[in-house]
């Protein structure tokens, strides 16, 4: 429960934040006579990266921190989620979506513009419904790929939500003039619900920014599997076998501490037996015994390395 908490707040703070600044500068810039469409769009786009980036370091170690259905069907795909977890994603994702865009829409006192996506009148170019389809998938596919990428080394934890941010910032530097950049199905659903009350077009056309980026991430999560393939699994568990007997307490101690301080598991699994219970004399290796007696073999106690990667 806790991990679809953390979704349903991180994409309220996502809509609320990111789609609050672009209604905050386009109103200012409105109201001065101007609009600055290249001033406008860099502060909107470093709004949604500095938003997400604030979102990851706050969620990212309760639910991963995806924010949006387009990078849960990545990772459902590449099967880092189970389809269980992804139902229950979307649907926090699409209720703080639109408890975002209602929060927005009580701090303006209006619904009418909530920075929802749109093409045709609705795009600062003009674009077409194609054009729009087309860019979605396109930004979608690069933002999706590089959350997949960050997010699948232990070691990247630290900048995972810096990269992710500033990867959602670059998308949405290209796509504000033409869609308002979308790349996120439950981000363009809010604000697109909310507006509906008013009127608007916006959730006729949000089909179009539901669609191109969920066909953008399964094209992610099809180049992400093709260029791990075969990776994951020599990855995935490494064993080493480290004879007990040559090591000193201190050194068996010092291997875990610097295992650990990797993201690595450390198991010193032995069937070593009390040899003063046995009847046998028995050397220093394990040895199988009942009440009567034991069996001495030559086998070496192993050390089990096994590496557990945790995905932000």
């Amino acid at each position: 429960m806790k991990k679809y908490v953390a979704e349903f707040i991180g994409t309220a703070v996502l809509v609320l934040f990111g789609c609050g600044s672009a209604v905050a500068a386009n109103t200012m810039f409105s109201a001065m006579g101007m609009l600055p469409v290249a001033f406008t769009t860099l502060l909107i786009a470093i709004a949604f990266g500095m938003a997400l980036t604030v979102v990851v370091y706050a969620f990212g170690d309760i639910s991963g921190a995806h924010v949006n259905p387009a990078v849960s069907l990545g990772m459902l795909i590449t099967k880092r989620m189970t389809v269980k977890d992804f139902a229950g994603y979307v649907a926090a994702q699409i209720l703080g979506a639109v408890a975002g865009a209602l929060i927005l829409s009580f701090i303006i006192g209006s619904k009418m513009s909530l920075g929802a996506n749109g093409y045709g009148e609705a795009s600062t170019f003009g674009s077409s419904m194609l054009v729009a389809l087309v860019l979605e998938i396109i930004l979608t596919f690069v933002f999706v790929y590089v959350v997949m990428e960050v997010t699948s080394k232990v070691e990247n934890k630290g900048i995972a939500g810096v990269v992710i941010g500033i990867a959602l910032t670059l998308v949405h530097i290209l796509g504000i003039p033409f869609t308002g950049t979308s790349v996120n199905p439950a981000r363009s659903f809010g604000p697109a619900l909310v507006q509906a009350f008013e009127g608007t077009e916006a959730i006729a056309q949000v089909w179009v920014f539901i669609v191109g980026p969920l066909a953008g991430a399964a094209l992610a999560a099809g180049l992400y599997m093709f260029f791990k393939k075969g990776e994951e699994d020599e990855d995935e568990e490494d064993v080493i076998d480290i004879p007990l007997e040559a090591l000193t307490d201190e050194e068996k101690e010092e291997i875990k501490a610097i295992a650990e301080a990797e993201g690595v598991k450390v198991n010193m699994d032995t069937d070593a037996c009390d040899k003063e219970e046995c009847d046998c004399d028995c050397d220093d290796s394990a040895c199988d015994f009942d009440d009567s007696a034991c069996d001495c073999d030559d086998s070496a106690e192993e050390v089990v390395i096994t590496v557990e990667e945790k995905n932000i």
